[in-house]
């Protein structure tokens, strides 16, 4: 299991994550299902968090190395999922060719003192035939697109643009998706988040009010 980030103000003090904000507001009636799901398969919930090699997550390997520049990795396993990941990583080269895609940063850990909250920027480049401008850039290997993916956009946008003010994001965020089963590469282009940095000022502010609440239970 991967050791989650640790944010800390110029005090010192703990942060929140980005994640861990969302995380508080969301329905869990999607994880109960999950949980349920995993049970019927006979599967404990330890067993099941650990991560299955899909084709979704080779191809996010695969474009992790790309970025890097670095060999690409052996990918083992079923003979389907693989052509499947190839698939898919090959309609992501296709995208950056369309778009004559730049990356400039990976993997930034940002604090925001003005918020006071933590986060980890996946990508930040240049999609030059697109707009001109520094865009945010984000991998997810999922089936779907949830409104918590476009509110951890927003707030990695907050995260930067505080820290990098003569440097801002003005190319908007790219949310590019790989399928966990199947051979699918989805892009989604989002030029402004303006209305979900707003939604997740909101929510950072109510992540510290419920916590006050719940130590009068306590």
């Amino acid at each position: 299991m991967a050791v989650r980030d640790v944010y800390k103000n110029s005090k010192g003090d703990k942060l929140p994550s980005v994640t861990q904000i969302i995380g508080r507001f969301k329905d869990s009636g999607g994880l109960l299902y999950w949980a349920n799901e995993q049970g019927i398969k006979g599967l404990t919930l330890q067993e099941a968090r650990v991560p299955a090699a899909t084709s979704g997550t080779m191809a996010h390997d695969l474009v992790e190395a790309d970025i890097h520049n670095q060999p690409e990795p052996q990918l083992t396993g079923n003979p389907e999922i693989i052509i499947k990941a190839r698939a898919a990583f090959g309609g992501y080269k296709q995208w950056t060719k369309l778009t004559n895609l730049e990356i400039l940063y990976t993997e930034v850990s940002l604090v925001s003192e003005k918020h006071q909250f933590g986060g980890r920027l996946d990508a930040v480049g240049i999609a030059k035939a697109l707009n001109p401008g520094n865009a945010l850039i984000d991998w997810k290997t999922s089936n779907s697109i949830y409104a918590d993916y476009i509110l951890q956009l927003a707030a990695y946008e907050i995260l930067w643009n505080e820290n990098y003010p003569d440097n801002q994001i003005t190319g908007g965020a790219h949310l590019c998706r790989f399928a966990k089963e199947e051979g699918d590469f989805g892009h989604h282009y989002y030029p402004s988040l303006e209305n979900e940095k707003e939604t997740f000022i909101k929510m950072r502010e109510l992540f510290d009010m419920v916590k006050r609440v719940e130590k009068r239970v306590k």
